[in-house]
């Protein structure tokens, strides 16, 4: 039928109304089995590291040869770790000392401020004071001076 114009059904499948297929079908379908992943090969137990008391186990002393690449390791020696400490130690105590004259010389920038704070208090209460007593002399001298007019 040539001249027929009606909406033909499509020949795709319909998913929306397959009861019995889940979600993973559909990936199945479309882009074929899902692959599992490989098993691990199963190893076998070490078994115990427990070593008895009375054992004579210990680290094994080894001595190389110059020229093998073990001994050019650049591992400190034991001089070499007291001159690093006795380095840090210095250093410590040069900056212990720093601190503690940077304290002292807060301390005292302390002290100085507060002897100028207590001095200008002084100075502002003999000033508040002084006021004070020309303010009544010369509430006096005004009211004494309209009464003689």
């Amino acid at each position: 039928m040539m001249g027929d114009l009606s909406p033909q059904k499509s020949q795709s499948p319909d998913w929306s109304d397959s009861g019995s297929g889940t979600s993973r079908d559909h990936v199945d379908v479309l882009h074929g089995p899902v692959p599992t992943r490989p098993r691990l090969p199963s190893r076998k137990s070490s078994g115990t590291m427990i070593v008895s008391r009375d054992s004579a186990v210990g680290p094994i002393e080894t001595s190389f040869a110059p020229d093998d690449v073990r001994s050019m390791s650049p591992r400190r020696t034991s001089e070499d770790i007291e001159s690093l400490g006795k380095e840090a130690r210095e250093e410590l105590q040069r900056h212990a000392k720093a601190l503690q004259d940077s304290l002292i010389v807060l301390f005292n920038r302390i002290e100085a401020v507060k002897e100028e704070h207590d001095k200008l208090d002084n100075h502002n209460k003999f000033l508040q004071k002084y006021i004070g007593d020309l303010m009544t002399t010369s509430k006096i001298t005004a009211s004494s001076s309209r009464a003689k007019k």
